[in-house]
C-alpha cells in the first residue's frame, strides 16, 4: 500500500484566530501532508496527494465569494477521482453542496457553540459502533436533507440532525463538529470569536463559561481515515 499524502485545503478567513491547519497536523504524526490556503485561490493538484482535508472556516457557506466556488469544483474533481476526502464543520457543509447540491445546506435553527452531546447513530469504519461522544462543535449553518440512497447520516443531535455523513462504498466522510480541536485550542478561539462577531458575544461567553467535554472522537477518525490509502 502506498503510504498518504495529505493535502490540507485551508478555508479560514481569519488565520490569526483560526488556524485549521495547526489543528490537523497535531493529528497526522508522520504522514506527508501539504496546506493550501482556498481563499487565497491556491489549491492542490489532484495527482500529488492521496486524502484531502476541508476545513472548517468563518465564512458562511450560503454567502460563497468566488474562492468558495472554485473549491467546490475542486471537490468534485477529487471526488470523480476517487481521492479520500473529509470534511470539518464548512469543510462538511462544502462536501455536501459539492456531490449533492446547493439544496442541501441551510441556515441552522439553534446554533451550536462549544461541547456538545453527539449520538453517534449508525456504524461506520470513521466513528466506530452507536454511542453517545462529547466533542467541540462552533456553526450557523448545516448540511441538511441528504439523498439516503447515496449517502448515510453517522451522527446527529437534536439541533442538527446531519452531524456526520459517510459516502456509501467511498472514503468520503463529512463532520458538522470539530474533533480535531482541542479544549485550550477551542477557549482560544472561542474568546477571540466573541471580540470579532460582537453580535453572537453571548453564545461564545455562554460556551466559555461550559465545563470543556472531549471524547477524542479524533484517534480513530484520524487513524481510519488514512486507513484507506490508494
Amino acid at each position: 500500500m502506498t503510504p498518504p499524502r495529505v493535502a490540507i485545503v485551508d478555508n479560514a478567513v481569519y488565520p490569526h484566530l483560526y488556524k485549521p491547519v495547526g489543528h490537523w497536523r497535531t493529528w497526522l504524526g508522520g504522514v506527508a501532508w501539504e496546506s493550501f490556503y482556498a481563499p487565497a485561490g491556491r489549491l492542490p493538484a489532484l495527482g500529488d496527494f492521496s486524502h484531502v482535508i476541508l476545513t472548517g472556516s468563518e465564512a458562511s457557506i450560503l454567502e460563497r465569494e468566488p474562492w468558495a466556488d472554485r473549491e467546490v469544483e475542486f471537490v468534485r474533481d477529487a471526488f470523480q477521482a476517487g481521492k479520500s476526502i473529509l470534511g470539518s464543520c464548512y469543510g462538511h457543509q462544502l462536501l455536501a453542496l459539492a456531490l449533492a447540491g446547493p439544496a442541501r445546506v441551510g441556515r441552522c435553527r439553534e446554533p451550536e457553540i462549544g461541547w456538545i452531546a453527539v449520538e453517534v447513530v449508525a456504524p461506520s469504519p470513521l466513528l466506530g459502533e452507536p454511542r453517545r461522544a462529547f466533542t467541540f462543535a462552533a456553526h450557523f449553518d448545516e448540511v441538511r436533507d441528504l439523498p439516503s440512497d447515496a449517502y448515510d447520516v453517522l451522527a446527529s443531535t437534536p439541533a442538527c440532525p446531519v452531524q456526520a455523513f459517510g459516502c456509501r462504498g467511498r472514503n468520503v466522510w463529512g463532520l458538522q463538529i470539530h474533533p480535531e480541536i482541542d479544549v485550550p485550542a477551542a477557549r482560544e478561539i472561542l474568546s477571540g470569536f466573541g471580540e470579532i462577531f460582537p453580535r453572537v458575544r453571548p453564545l461564545y461567553a455562554r460556551a466559555l463559561a461550559e465545563e470543556p467535554r472531549d471524547s477524542r472522537l479524533i484517534l480513530r477518525i484520524v487513524e481510519r481515515f488514512l486507513a484507506d490509502s490508494a
